[in-house]
């Protein structure tokens, strides 16, 4: 089938390469020439993991081509992707503009029973909306729109895709669901469920299921909270509460907030339709709120754990999540800034975000490697679970760093593991554990010259 994908950001490039892997030909429109020209010399602009493979393979066999002349490659597609922008209004409510801008530059140059499927996360309505301004600039209403939203988490959308939990289809007439039932033929042969609803009720499975998810990483947060009051372990009590099937496992690991493009995005588009409707989304309304306060809350509890003004704080991680390069509403661009300005020097490592992280907060220090950015720290914060951290030598990072705490947002260790290093180990839905005497007094019988070899070893 020939496929026409309007937008080269992260859900384009993404689904693009996958339709190429299920066998279909793909040609990627954008705007932007100077991303166009490199993703035809296969220079992919965002990090995600298999894309640039994925990507080069295509191109290789014929299946994946960029281009910024829509005219030139609508007329032959079966199906066009509209995966534009969909930018949030001050009132949390999303700017279709880019999405109507596609459709009518769209509409006089498709071919008669093409299919435009909406792939911009959007509100509900807006696919039936779409159908009426494409039918009034062609003077027919030969053109079908549909709605086949993204679920797709980063740092795994192509698994997300290809092994997905499940395809919704937003189809309001026979054409459109055919089209996308035979343009996603290989994942259904594979028993990859496939829902096929109208485009209202699709627009609202994507806003509905990702507000739920939120609500649960906002609840073991608030769970986590309570856990540190009553000397209990959140990472326990997740367990106990993620073993019933009803619930499940996922999504209930404590940490500093969700960010990225999706939830804090979503939550607020969530919220403003239900205003728009006038049925308030109250939990979703309160989460959002909570979410916010959770990251400026913890910021404070990083400079209360410093004990004093100044100093140094390394912080490790600066995505809102591991194996990503987006910082958006990433609890770094709160915590940063805010102890900056608490007159503390903050020296921050992170394996891929380091530029988008620049842009919007300077002020920081970086290293390149986390040990460098451990070295004389007074304590040392983990924002992001990369494996990487993880994996720290902590007898190596205790010999580094001058001060004795770790606050870890992302609970990669057991407490012993830290505390057996003379490091006193903070970290969310547990009280903090302190070394204890024999601990301490084993790290002063170590001599400084056996710490300072340990500092100096090769990252």
């Amino acid at each position: 089938m020939n496929v026409v994908m309007i937008g080269a950001g992260y859900v384009g490039l993404t689904t693009g390469a996958c339709l190429a892997e299920l066998g279909h030909r793909v040609v990627c429109i954008d705007t932007d020439a100077m991303k166009i020209a490199r993703l035809k010399r296969a220079e992919v602009p965002i990090y995600e993991p298999g894309l640039s493979e994925l990507i080069r393979r295509h191109m290789m066999a014929g299946r994946l081509a960029f281009s910024d002349d829509l005219a030139s490659a609508a007329p032959q597609a079966d199906a066009i992707f509209i995966a534009v922008g969909t930018p949030s209004d001050d009132d949390g409510d999303i700017d279709l503009s880019y999405v109507k801008g596609a459709a009518a530059e769209l509409a006089p140059l498709v071919k008669s029973d093409a299919v435009i499927v909406i792939k911009s996360t959007v509100v509900a309505g807006t696919a039936r909306m779409i159908a009426n301004l494409v039918a009034e600039i062609r003077g027919d209403s030969d053109v079908h729109v549909a709605s086949n939203p993204e679920f797709l988490r980063e740092g795994s959308a192509i698994g997300d895709f290809l092994e997905a939990d499940r395809i919704v289809i937003g189809a309001d007439d026979a054409r459109s669901a055919d089209v996308l039932a035979e343009l996603y033929a290989p994942l259904r042969k594979k028993g990859v469920p496939f829902v096929t609803t109208t485009t209202t009720n699709a627009e609202l499975v994507k806003y509905a299921a990702n507000a739920f998810l939120a609500l649960k990483i906002g609840f073991i947060n608030e769970v986590a909270d309570l856990c540190e009051a009553a000397d209990g372990d959140v990472a326990a009590v997740a367990e106990g509460i993620g073993l019933d099937r009803r619930i499940g496992r996922a999504f209930l690991n404590a940490g500093p907030g969700f960010g990225g493009s999706c939830f804090p995005k979503d939550t607020r588009a969530f919220a403003a339709t239900g205003r728009r409707y006038r049925q308030p989304q109250t939990l979703v309304e309160t989460l959002i709120q909570r979410n916010e306060a959770r990251k400026a809350k913890l910021a404070a509890k990083i400079i209360a754990e410093l004990g004093r003004k100044g100093g140094r704080v390394a912080v490790l991680g600066t995505a809102f999540k591991s194996n990503t390069d987006d910082v958006r509403d990433s609890a770094a661009l709160t915590v940063i800034p805010a102890l900056l300005d608490a007159g503390i020097a903050v020296v921050a490592h992170d394996p891929k975000a380091r530029k988008a992280t620049e842009r919007l907060v300077p002020g920081a220090a970086w290293r390149d490697c986390p040990y460098e950015a451990a070295r004389d720290a007074d304590a040392l914060v983990i924002l992001t679970e990369w494996d990487d951290y993880a994996r720290l030598d902590l007898r190596r990072i205790s010999g580094l760093m001058a001060g004795r705490s770790i606050v870890d947002c992302r609970n990669l260790f057991a407490p012993h593991e830290v505390t057996r290093h003379g490091l006193k180990y903070v970290s969310i839905g547990r009280r903090p554990a302190t070394p204890t005497t024999r601990q301490k007094a084993k790290r002063a019988g170590a001599g400084a010259g056996n710490w300072s070899d340990i500092a100096a070893a090769p990252a």
